[in-house]
């Protein structure tokens, strides 16, 4: 089943203010999630194996790269045997790079917000304002994460609009 996600990703130094915010905002932390993400060739949008000790999914989304709230269409998969999987797409369709982090997981109520940590590139948050349990309208979806980000200070220079693979790729490329 797809579902739409409305996202943002940015830098940080602010993460202990953050973190604050979220635990007095009574957000429900899931715990410290330590993510491996594959990601493989694909001819249209990107797909990934998570693999973590919180969250295990096959993801399959569609996402413009632009810096401000974007939608992202996706598909979810939880997956019990991520080793096997991953060695198989790797035989299927090559592996285009792999991606670790730490991540912090919070939500409130239809929101999840991260905390990650990418070694070598410091400290990012992610805002997800999703549909995916909750009946959420696309535009409240947009207002949710925009009051996020008034909410976390983050301003139009800290977003960044690639994903955490074409960082990694584009590092490696200079």
């Amino acid at each position: 089943m797809a579902f739409i996600n409305v996202e943002i990703k940015a830098r940080t130094e602010k993460a202990e203010e953050i973190r604050k915010f979220l635990q007095h905002a009574g957000a429900e932390f899931r715990g410290v999630d330590e993510q491996t993400d594959t990601y493989f060739n694909v001819p249209n949008g990107r797909l990934k194996l998570r693999h973590g000790n919180i969250e295990n999914n096959l993801i399959f989304y569609q996402r413009q790269d632009e810096s401000g709230p974007k939608e992202s269409d996706f598909d979810l998969l939880p997956v019990k045997d991520t080793d096997s999987l991953v060695d198989m797409l790797a035989k299927a369709l090559g592996i285009k790079i792999v991606v670790h982090k730490r991540r912090e997981i919070y939500y409130i109520g239809n929101v999840k917000f991260h905390l990650d940590a990418l070694e070598g590139f410091g400290e990012f948050v992610e805002i997800e304002a999703s549909n995916k349990n909750h009946p959420v309208p696309l535009e409240k979806l947009h207002e949710q994460c925009k009051m996020y980000m008034k909410e976390f200070g983050i301003k139009s220079e800290d977003l960044v609009e690639l994903s955490y693979s074409d960082i990694l790729m584009k590092s490696m490329a200079e």
